[in-house]
């Protein structure tokens, strides 16, 4: 593997707590799109994030909001590689705090926002068993053994790998109403992003048929071949990535009636710059100490429609389109086959002066390359529906609450090894996400 696709590969094993999103950026970023899943129209205290142009339709005074979402995603890959002891891998991601924050302070014609979020990255992956391109390899040297008449009844290894990544945004907005019915937005976020990687593999071993187990280190430096045998010796790998980069935004929101909202939104290409601190790679390629390179967050053009059918009752529209075949990923992007793309629906109705009731449903499309999709890094179509509440406490206070569930479309890649033929890899996964919101105005 080329060293530009193991650094998309290694990001991408990272990059899951995006649960509803492009490759890299994270749109779940209220609680309030986790009951809805379409947020891009919201003329709430979070469109700081999805439409800071509409923040000029909230009441006079100062807007407060803190969310939190609770993520939980297993990444399933299968391997037919005969040779493999276990086919199965589970990648396991927990993300117990994934927080946002918004602040407004709108006046006449003129708002002034804050807001803070994951708007990238976000996660922690572990694969407590590795990974099939990690042990397929170690699986196949005992077609070697066979060749040299050491015939082998199975092999050991112990591999574990993790990685965990978050792009913090810092958020600025200022929009202002030039006309009853038409506003614009114009923003800076700063996104602070750092990637942490850690692995080990270890005691790699064979039964060999008359000898027993025997760790293969020694076995090849006993047959005189040390550069081989180094191959074989304990590893580990520890190495951190940070970058900083600034998105600039333009927003418009159109309200001919009070009835009917129409939000458009542009995010320019966020240039990043990651720099590599390595502690250990005794694998000697995985980070090089010191590398810099490019791995841009991309431009998004994203669009909404809000309309009050009945004075209790909402519908809701949003389109999410993603440049990544614009952004500089070392190379990786021209396995963007085509740009990727979010469609969401959403409804809600006012069950009372208390109790508001929502639904949304969310279908996400990816188009890449069958090389972009390795058990490093790989990104599945999917489709969401989400559910939840808000529950007006007081004039001031409300409260937000819903969950989602992801439903993937498992992909399959063949992959040739040069004795034992064609062999499959399939890639699955699920995701559950619970999240809570307080709402408070001045």
């Amino acid at each position: 593997m080329t060293r530009k696709l193991l650094i998309a590969g290694l990001l991408g094993l990272v990059m899951v707590a995006s649960v509803e999103a492009s490759i890299l950026t994270n749109t779940n970023q209220s609680a309030a799109y986790i009951r809805m899943l379409s947020r891009n129209a919201s003329l709430d205290v979070d469109a700081v994030y999805y439409n800071p142009a509409g923040l000029v339709r909230l009441p006079d005074g100062w807007h407060f909001a803190l969310h939190n979402q609770v993520i939980f995603q297993d990444k399933k890959i299968n391997s037919s590689f005969p040779l493999l002891n276990n086919p199965d891998y589970v990648g396991t991601i927990r993300v117990p705090v994934y927080p946002n924050l918004y602040a407004v302070y709108k006046k006449n014609r003129l708002a002034l926002s804050f807001g803070f979020g994951p708007n990238a990255g976000g996660g922690s992956a572990r694969y407590r068993t590795g990974l099939p391109s990690f042990e397929e390899p170690i699986a196949s040297v005992r077609l070697n053994l066979e060749s040299w008449d050491l015939p082998t009844s199975g092999y050991d290894v112990d591999i574990f790998f993790k990685g965990k990544s978050v792009y913090l945004g810092y958020q600025f907005n200022a929009a202002y109403s030039v006309t009853d019915w038409l506003s614009v937005g114009a923003g800076l976020r700063f996104l602070q992003a750092r990637n942490d990687y850690e692995g080990h593999m270890y005691d790699i071993r064979y039964n060999i048929i008359g000898m027993g187990w025997v760790y293969a280190y020694d076995l090849f430096m006993s047959m005189g071949y040390p550069e081989m045998a180094n191959g074989f010796a304990d590893k580990d790998v520890k190495a951190r990535e940070t970058g900083t980069g600034w998105t600039p935004i333009l927003s418009l929101n159109v309200s001919p009636w009070e009835s009917l909202t129409f939000s458009l939104k542009y995010e320019f290409r966020t240039k990043m710059e990651l720099k590599t601190k390595t502690t250990v790679d005794d694998f000697g390629y995985l980070f090089p100490d010191g590398l810099v390179y490019r791995y841009d967050v991309p431009a998004i053009l994203s669009g909404g429609i809000r309309y009050s059918a009945l004075p209790a009752l909402r519908f809701y529209a949003s389109f999410n389109y993603f440049f990544d075949r614009d952004a500089n990923w070392e190379g990786a992007e021209n396995l963007v086959q085509k740009n990727t793309f979010e469609l969401g629906l959403g409804t809600e109705y006012d069950l009372n002066r208390t109790v508001t009731l929502s639904l949304g449903y969310l279908r996400t499309s990816f188009n890449l390359s069958e090389y972009y999709q390795d058990d490093l890094g790989h990104e599945l179509s999917s489709d969401t529906i989400g559910g939840g509440a808000r529950l007006k406490i007081s004039e001031n206070i409300s409260l937000d609450a819903g969950a989602l569930y992801v439903f993937y479309r498992s992909y399959t890649r063949n992959f040739y090894h040069n004795i034992l033929g064609t062999y499959q890899r399939t890639f699955d996964r699920n995701t559950f996400t619970f999240a809570v919101g307080i709402n408070y105005k001045i």
